[in-house]
């Protein structure tokens, strides 16, 4: 059957609805972009309704969905028309119009994650909220494969298999993709924006990295985590871990340890800190839901691990996370982390320095808590830590700074 033809459907609207040819022609544009009719999908329709229509588009915005709706209908598409006129479209509208755009955000949020359609994040991919060109592809295209299995059954709305599928979807060969799967699209996309996004003092140095951190990096044959595994196992204990009234580790601990007590506190604190493996309850070290995730899987707690490197501190800035960022490439390429060159890459001003100083001495506490280096060298294990962790820096999603 041929895709449903808009100007021929505005033709018969204008015809049977005159009123609402108007509001339907403006909102077929914002809603398909010139894009065939059959090309739309449940998640289109929905953002439409609940985010561009009543944040981008002026006018009597009900008037504008029931009018999309009347030329949907026209065109066969009865499911999406229904969604046009639905008490929760209408209850969203209310919503930005009576209670201002946060609130109408939260409300076009909420219904759009009681659809299913939303692709989940996963382990290999945590979504965007600023997508490029593959990205939004990709999403798009898990989103139809969901709308797809709901409506035909076999998932539902709040099915946990929608994390199997995207993970299927994302990581299956595809024809249309020259063989190639979304999941490396994705990827090559974001490590082609870290490489590109600064400047050229930063390009230089970067551009040899887009080829080696491709594929995952995998944990060394020799294990530098065992005070960390140690200590997780430990907070893992009916009680968790004892400490004393000021909260350290209480003597207890560091009698059974087979590490210093300054070793022990520096791996707690990665541990608690950027890792969010231990957690405070009163006077004991508790595990968390994933902190015993990670006992679980040796890879995963070594990604854990090596992307504490790069982790912000509370408070943090990014110029911080860019100064550990090029010390990393450095020292990964065998090169001291010399201040003055790390400082001439991301560009900082003389006042600046101190930052610098003070992001290095993070760096090297980090990569001690773990013997990732000796001297100024990093061992194997060391380099492997730093690639794992550029990596994850640099496929980490891109989301929206909140400025306020």
């Amino acid at each position: 059957m041929p895709a449903p033809d808009v100007a021929a459907l505005l033709s018969e609207l204008e015809r049977s609805a005159p009123d609402d040819a108007e509001h339907a022609r403006s909102a077929i544009d914002w809603l398909t972009g010139g894009e065939p009719l059959e090309t739309i999908t449940e998640l289109n329709v929905c953002e439409f309704l609940w985010y561009t229509l009543p944040t981008k588009v002026s006018g009597d915005r009900p008037a504008i969905a029931r009018a999309l709706g009347s030329l949907l209908r026209l065109g066969g598409l009865e499911r999406y028309a229904s969604l046009c006129s639905s008490s929760a479209t209408m209850q969203i509208l209310r919503t930005y119009a009576r209670s201002g755009e946060d609130a109408g955000m939260a409300a076009y949020q909420s219904a759009l994650d009681a659809t299913g359609v939303l692709p989940p994040d996963l382990p290999a991919l945590r979504w965007s909220s600023i997508m490029g060109p593959e990205e939004l592809g990709a999403h798009g295209a898990c989103s139809a494969a969901l709308e797809l299995a709901i409506v035909s059954g076999e998932l539902t709305a709040d099915s946990s298999e929608r994390q199997a599928l995207t993970r299927r979807w994302l990581t299956t060969p595809r024809p249309e993709l020259g063989g190639d799967n979304w999941l490396h699209r994705v990827q090559g996309e974001r490590l082609n924006r870290w490489v590109l996004g600064r400047g050229p003092a930063w390009r230089e140095l970067a551009q040899p990295f887009e080829v080696r951190l491709h594929a995952p990096v995998p944990a060394p044959a020799e294990d530098c985590l065992g005070a960390l595994r140690w200590l997780l196992e430990l907070g893992r204990r009916p009680g968790g871990i004892p400490l004393t009234q000021r909260h350290n580790l209480a003597r207890v601990v560091l009698a059974e340890s087979a590490w210093s007590g300054a070793e022990l506190a520096a791996v707690r604190e990665v541990a608690q800190g950027p890792m969010g493996a231990l957690r405070r309850a009163g006077r004991r070290l508790v595990i968390t839901s994933a902190g015993d995730r990670l006992l679980q899987d040796r890879d995963r707690l070594w990604e854990a691990a090596a992307a504490a490197l790069l982790a912000p501190e509370a408070g943090e800035h990014g110029l911080r996370a860019s100064a550990r960022e090029v010390a990393l490439m450095l020292l990964a390429d065998g090169s001291p982390a010399d201040r003055d060159r790390i400082a001439t890459v991301i560009d900082c001003e003389e006042w600046q320095i101190s930052e610098v100083d003070a992001s290095l001495t993070e760096l090297d506490r980090r990569l001690d808590v773990f013997g990732l280096r000796r001297a100024d060298r990093l061992t194997p294990a060391g380099r492997s830590a730093a690639l794992a962790a550029l990596r994850n820096h640099a496929l980490r999603p891109r989301q929206y700074v909140n400025l306020s």
